[in-house]
């Protein structure tokens, strides 16, 4: 498990941007489950993933017409049981932090791994983003 002093300012890149932390199982269940779309950011320390991931998020709920009923995040390495939770709703992508998920009632409809990530900027990880907003939230 990662130390918090490492964990909390990544955490508060986007919990001060409106994102709500999963930090149950439980609290996993109850949002990816309700009616609407939930975006999931599985969050990291990885900075050669998670230093572009958390940026483009931000760029792509800032800058886009459509977006998620709500954002959540999670982060590997500290939140274990909600991350475990994710996963079991991620199944058959195999673990991947950081990575990005969008759920619409219950259901995965967009997924980025963190191969997909890797070597993508910030705006290409939004434009990823505005696309599957655009697709599929109100």
């Amino acid at each position: 498990m990662y130390p918090a002093e490492i964990v909390v300012p990544m955490k508060e890149e986007l919990t001060e941007n409106g994102f709500t932390e999963l930090l149950t199982a439980t609290d996993v269940d109850s949002k990816i489950t309700q009616e609407g779309t939930t975006l999931v950011v599985i969050n990291s320390v990885c900075g050669c993933s998670a230093g572009t991931a958390r940026p483009g998020v931000l760029m792509a709920v800032h800058n886009s017409t459509k977006k998620p009923d709500q954002l959540t995040t999670s982060f590997a390495g500290f939140d274990v049981d909600a991350v475990k939770k994710i996963r079991e709703h991620l199944l058959p992508y195999p673990p991947s932090s950081p990575s990005i998920a969008l759920f619409k009632n219950g259901q995965l409809v967009h997924f980025i791994e963190r191969h997909n990530i890797e070597g993508r900027s910030a705006q290409m990880i939004a434009q990823n983003l505005i696309g599957a907003f655009e697709q599929h939230c109100n």
